[in-house]
């Protein structure tokens, strides 16, 4: 850009006079709008804009415009058609209508977080679900932290600081993000100590393992994976057996807190946390928001003396929960109390229990209307297709489901990319998979087809720069 052209870029002074400027200034305050003026002033003056010098005026729009979507939220509300129940990008659980209005009661008023109505006294937040928690586990004494990392790292580090974890190389997990098991004992300033083989490990492994300097025994739920073929591992009945003669405490990393049979669900068995700890496991770890359905926390359940120990560590105050999870959270629980309706108030339950029959008339009432949206350059279908649960729970259990196979009728695949990132920028971001040759819009999370439909008309040309040179 020539200095001349330089010469004629309004000041910011200027353009903050201009009525946008000022109709922004008074939505978002004037130290925003002033930001956007010198974004925008910088923008032009790198020359980034092209053509004619706009007026102080057109300025201001640009401004306006700029200050309206640095006053968006970042973290936005999306669709998620992924056909992942728990997608542990997306946020994980959608919690149910109960938790939601008591972590909305607790962030509008003063709570009881840590005060004993009875005695006038300081009490402890883990009294609001610890009751719960052991009421439907079968647990002496139960405690809850942030997620389940820190729950399993802080059972380390309290149990077995500066002494040997004796675990099965098997279970050496490594979960989302690079987050190794390893890694987390490291830190915990416990010593692994692994035994057996990747496939292979046997009781007489752990036993002949244990000395003077072992901590603990510990068992993790390989949640998202499955090692098949030539296997043996042990359970959990056997280490806490091993455990008991050498009196150390035993450990079962579970992963996803699961409380009630998954058969009545139409899924696969997986042991719940009270049969653990029935066969005679001292402590589980889980997770509150994978299977259990609720908000993010880890909790730790079992023996009485152990929790009271782990209560104890210092790091048990940089773990702990606030007001709104806690809340939250005994909200989830007590819906346990009355399982036979689980299925309908509890949302991860109820979408994974949609039948194909109601997930299929979904996808009929949407293929209209993105066989309109889309236009010639792509061809719409229903398909059946396979979801999953996520966040590493049960990784080998399918969900069969329904969608909108998208596919390009010039058979690119360049233009599903594109198109699946217009999606992405809708009002409500539109998130699917691709696979097969075809964008997957998959039915199973998505239960408000009206609002679906509303914000999936603003794909029309034009709005989300998806026109035919991107599709080329």
């Amino acid at each position: 850009m020539s200095r001349e052209t330089h010469g004629r870029i309004p000041s910011v002074d200027e353009i903050m006079k201009t009525a946008p400027a000022v109709e922004s200034c008074a939505l978002y305050g004037r130290p925003s709008t002033l930001a956007a003026a010198r974004v925008v002033v910088d923008e032009v003056r790198r020359g980034r804009g092209e053509g004619a010098m706009p007026s102080a005026e057109q300025f201001g729009e640009r401004v306006s415009a700029h200050a309206t979507a640095m006053a968006m939220p970042h973290l936005k509300h999306v669709f998620n058609m992924t056909g992942v129940v728990l997608h542990t990008n997306l946020g994980r659980a959608v919690l149910a209508e109960e938790a939601i209005a008591a972590a909305a009661d607790a962030m509008r008023h003063p709570v009881s977080l840590e005060f004993d109505l009875d005695s006038g006294q300081r009490g402890e937040r883990d009294d609001h679900v610890r009751d719960l928690i052991c009421e439907l586990t079968g647990a002496a004494d139960a405690t809850v932290v942030n997620n389940n990392a820190a729950a399993l790292f802080l059972v380390l580090n309290t149990l077995a600081h500066r002494r040997e974890t004796i675990v099965s190389r098997g279970e050496l997990i490594e979960i989302g993000g690079s987050f190794r098991l390893p890694a987390i004992m490291e830190r915990a300033e416990t010593i692994l100590h692994e035994v057996g083989t990747t496939n292979r490990t046997h009781a007489g492994d752990y036993a002949s393992a244990i000395n003077e300097q072992t901590g603990l025994l510990l068992k993790v739920h390989t949640s998202n994976y499955v090692i098949r073929g030539f296997t043996t591992a042990v359970g959990t009945s056997d280490m806490a057996c091993i455990a008991q003669q050498a009196k150390l405490p035993s450990v079962y990393d579970m992963g996803s807190g699961i409380l009630l049979g998954l058969e009545r669900f139409g899924l696969a068995h997986e042991p719940t946390v009270s049969k653990i700890l029935r066969e005679g496991i001292d402590l589980v770890t889980f997770s509150g928001d994978k299977l259990l359905g609720g908000p993010q926390a880890g909790f730790i359940a079992g023996r009485k003396d152990l929790i009271a120990a782990i209560n104890r560590n210092p790091m048990k105050r940089a773990m702990r929960i606030d007001k709104m999870r806690v809340a939250a959270l005994e909200a989830t629980l007590r819906l346990y109390r009355d399982p036979d309706r689980l299925a309908q108030r509890l949302p991860t339950y109820r979408l994974i229990r949609r039948s194909c029959d109601e997930l299929r008339d979904v996808a009929r009432q949407l293929l209209s209307l993105a066989r309109q949206q889309l236009g010639a350059e792509f061809k719409v279908e229903i398909s059946d297709c396979d979801g999953e649960i996520g966040s590493g729970a049960m990784p080998t259990e399918k969900i069969a489901s329904v969608g909108l196979a998208i596919r390009s009728t010039r058979g690119s695949g360049r233009a599903l990319i594109e198109l699946a990132a217009a999606l992405r920028r809708l009002p409500i971001p539109v998130i699917g998979r691709i696979e097969s040759d075809a964008l997957i819009l998959d039915m199973r999370c998505l239960e408000d087809v009206t609002a679906f439909s509303m914000n999936f008309m603003q794909l029309a040309r034009g709005g989300t720069d998806l026109d035919s040179r991107t599709l080329e």
